[in-house]
């Protein structure tokens, strides 16, 4: 590899009560914290309608609601390892916990539209360093022979968020109040915080940690921009004028913030990171492929409930199947990276993750519903495989010094691949449907959407096609003939 191997996590950083948790109990805390934020997301969406009718809106201005949300994520995860280095990745993450708990408190509150956006926004603020920071602990904290195995367990919230959001939003607006979506957060918060409390070492930099505030000013416009872009686009607001407007500005601020990263010694986002081979094969091919990410949850409910005829409860049974296959993946990631390693698992099953996605274009009414059931479970299967991967590989040769500012790096793009995602399968199926001459979508157009969103992710596979068969050997344990070097659970 042309990058050294990660020295052991602690070497730069310090750490306080050095033992408190165990790798298995660590992953379960960080996942529980993902998990009340993506739970959150997913259920607000179904209760937008009902919320609207409340504060006495139209419906098309709720949107607000979810973009205010994305865009303190943009603005705010650059910063977040740079945080978690001054004052310490338990006391934030404990501190990010409390943020996004009384953001929920202060959503559930809400008089009004205006309230409910600024409470969404101190949410933002909480997801913004529990996401990134909850990594950081975890990579920092967990051996490496078992960080697949950690990561597997942590990815697990992004599975069941969405299985789960639909029905308990359902459930909620029918039997409680909207505001108890926000409520539920409030005893999860709560125990979150005192788990971080007694399991959580506290990691903080030895060294003195500045803060980039040109860069922040700079990287947060543009990322505002960019996502405000996205958001736009996606849900079909705004006119071509406008959104060309906001890219023209975020792609200027892009422009004045590479200079000044280039000339900076530490940037709030350090695109050096990009010379270590791993890690720049994880953010480019993993940015393409999280573009079917994000447009799968978008795209697969309203196909079988536009384009098939069905109603909200049956599409969400049959979109649990891609779910399981994710959820069924989680357990045998170790295996099968200790087998066939990272790059063939990029390449191979990362191929086959989006054939299969292809696939979804031709599903039909007519089509036996255990044949679709088998595509979705299996697409599942694979992409679990191929995320946990990514999510791996991408620290493998990161130095521990550096951590915090991969983690920063690796989840702003992230987030942004996501929303990308939305937009770029929302503008697939407008165009499809301007050029068969029909204003609402039809079944075909979400083929054409479902086509075009899994042409771009073939690049990914291609891709990590440059990877060095052996990266990430000492993660994944490929070709050490050591069956310890990864194991299916993390110790206990």
């Amino acid at each position: 590899m042309s990058e050294p191997p990660i020295p052991p996590a602690q070497s730069s950083a310090h750490a306080v009560h050095a033992g408190r948790g165990k790798p298995r109990t660590i992953a379960l805390i960080i996942a529980s914290a993902m998990f009340m934020e993506q739970l959150d997301g997913t259920v607000l969406a179904t209760a937008l309608p009902t919320m609207s009718r409340s504060f006495h809106v139209d419906p098309l201005y709720m949107n607000v609601a979810l973009t205010a949300y994305l865009l303190s994520l943009a603005v705010l995860i650059p910063v977040s390892g740079k945080v978690a280095d001054r004052f310490g990745s338990r006391t934030v993450f404990r501190a990010a916990i409390a943020i996004f708990t009384i953001g929920s408190l202060l959503c559930g509150l809400a008089p009004s539209l205006t309230f409910l956006v600024a409470a969404r926004i101190v949410q933002g603020i909480g997801g913004a360093l529990m996401m990134p920071v909850g990594r950081l602990v975890l990579l920092r904290a967990v051996p490496k022979k078992d960080l697949v195995a950690a990561m597997a367990w942590v990815l697990v919230p992004a599975t069941l968020g969405p299985i789960l959001g639909p029905p308990v939003g359902g459930m909620i607006i029918t039997y409680l109040d909207w505001r108890w979506i926000f409520y539920i957060n409030i005893p999860i918060g709560l125990v979150g915080m005192v788990l971080a409390s007694r399991y959580i070492e506290e990691f903080r930099e030895a060294e003195g940690t500045t803060f980039d505030f040109r860069g922040i000013i700079l990287s947060g416009v543009a990322l505002t921009c960019f996502m405000s872009s996205f958001e736009l686009v996606g849900r079909g607001i705004g006119s071509l004028v406008s959104v060309g407007v906001i890219l023209a500005t975020g792609a200027a601020a892009a422009l004045l913030y590479g200079a000044h990263a280039w000339r900076s010694h530490a940037p709030i986002l350090d695109f050096r990171l990009m010379r270590i081979a791993t890690f720049r094969t994880s953010v480019v091919s993993g940015t393409l492929s999280r573009i079917s990410v994000g447009a799968m949850p978008f795209l697969l409910p309203m196909m079988l409930q536009l384009g098939f005829g069905l109603s909200a409860a049956q599409s969400g049974l049959v979109t649990f199947a891609n779910s399981a296959g994710s959820l069924f993946m989680r357990a045998m990631a170790p295996w099968f990276l200790r087998q066939i390693g990272f790059r063939n698992v990029l390449v191979w099953v990362g191929f086959g993750a989006t054939l299969l996605l292809g696939a979804c274009a031709a599903f039909r009414p007519s089509w036996p519903i255990a044949a679709i059931y088998a595509i979705l479970f299996v697409q599942g299967f694979c992409q679990s495989l191929q995320f946990i991967s990514y999510n791996t590989i991408a620290y493998a040769d990161v130095r521990s010094d550096t951590m915090s500012a991969a983690t920063s790096f690796y989840t702003t793009f992230q987030q942004l691949s996501l929303a990308l995602g939305v937009a770029f399968s929302a503008m697939a199926m407008a165009l499809s449907g301007r050029i068969l001459g029909h204003d609402q979508p039809q079944l075909m157009d979400f083929s054409v959407a479902f086509l075009a969103v899994a042409l771009v992710s073939m690049f990914a596979p291609v891709v990590s096609c440059t990877m060095d068969p052996h990266a990430g050997s000492q993660v994944s344990g490929h070709g050490t003939n050591s069956a310890s070097a990864v194991n299916a659970a993390p110790a206990e």
